[in-house]
């Protein structure tokens, strides 16, 4: 028996969002509206999604100590999320700066601060966490060799999930241990070497080649691709009135990470994780928006 139906194991960012009519080209400035602050960042954003979902859920991260640390450990404890594994110190916690057009579509800059300080050794350190934890979630906000550290201090029979965002390529290991690598059209080219034609099914096809166990393409609008050894899927989007984008992949695989963990099969995973991503969408900022399961259900 686990004490936790998911770890989190990534960055906590503040989020300082301004609200623009169009994003600025090269060497143009444009106005924005007032400068809004949230808390954020992707592990920070999984770890209160899957909480707000009713997970019991860790957070092993890095911040400051400094206001936006105080805001994210906050924000993380209001969720339900135990934050015995958020560090704090060692850099200014991170920041992301984010502008979003009236489409909801957004732009992000983010400087990573104390998420970079969040090293292998904290990792080890936090073993017990490791081992108490059903599925542990992961992302690349924070240095790439501490990712590789989780994925060797994994308790057995514990399943890993990865958003390898921002992307890069992936040792062997790392990809051996995802199930599933969780990434968008954009991050499946990076992770596959650039080489990526045809329809998601072959992008899917392409990185269970480089050996994950499963592979989920999201693909916005559409829906989300779901590829195993077992064969494919596609998984139906929700329609909605996109208000802001900004978390909703965090939240979908918050949602995909914790449905794993109580057993479901991938496809019935994603496709509840697709109605978690929708619901997201439909509110302004990551945390803020993200829903409970009673709104997921009334989706």
């Amino acid at each position: 028996m686990y004490d936790y139906d998911l770890l989190v194991v990534g960055s906590a960012n503040a989020d300082l969002v301004i609200g623009v009519e169009r994003r600025p080209a090269a060497g143009e400035t444009v106005l924005g509206s007032d400068l809004v602050v949230h808390p954020g960042g992707k592990g920070a954003n999984q770890a209160v999604a899957a909480a707000r979902l009713g997970a019991r859920t860790a957070l092993l991260a890095r911040v400051g100590d400094d206001a936006h640390g105080r805001l994210l450990l906050d924000s993380q404890r209001r969720a339900g999320v135990d934050t015995v594994g958020v560090l704090v110190g060692g850099a200014p916690t991170g920041v992301a700066l984010i502008t979003v057009d009236p489409s909801g579509d957004n732009s992000i800059v983010v400087s990573p601060g104390a998420n970079g300080r969040l090293a292998p050794q904290d990792v080890r350190a936090a073993g017990s966490l490791l081992q108490s934890a059903a599925v542990v979630s992961a992302q690349l906000e924070i240095p790439l060799e501490s990712v590789v550290e989780v994925v060797r201090n994994l308790a057995p029979g514990s399943r890993f999930v990865l958003n390898p965002s921002p992307p890069r390529p992936l040792p062997a290991e790392v990809l051996a241990a995802c199930d599933p690598l969780i990434v968008n059209e954009h991050e499946a080219r990076v992770i596959a070497g650039g080489e990526l034609d045809g329809s998601p099914e072959d992008w899917a096809a392409a990185l269970l080649a480089l050996g994950p166990r499963s592979v989920v393409v999201t693909l916005g609008a559409e829906g989300a691709l779901v590829a195993s050894a077992e064969g494919t899927a596609r998984v139906p989007s929700v329609r909605v009135d996109a208000v802001d984008t900004t978390g909703a992949g965090d939240a979908f695989t918050a949602a995909l990470a914790w449905r794993l963990g109580l057993g479901e099969p991938l496809v019935r995973a994603a496709a509840y994780a697709a109605r978690v991503g929708a619901a997201a969408v439909t509110r302004s900022g990551a945390q803020e928006s993200f829903p409970t399961a009673e709104e997921v259900a009334a989706l």
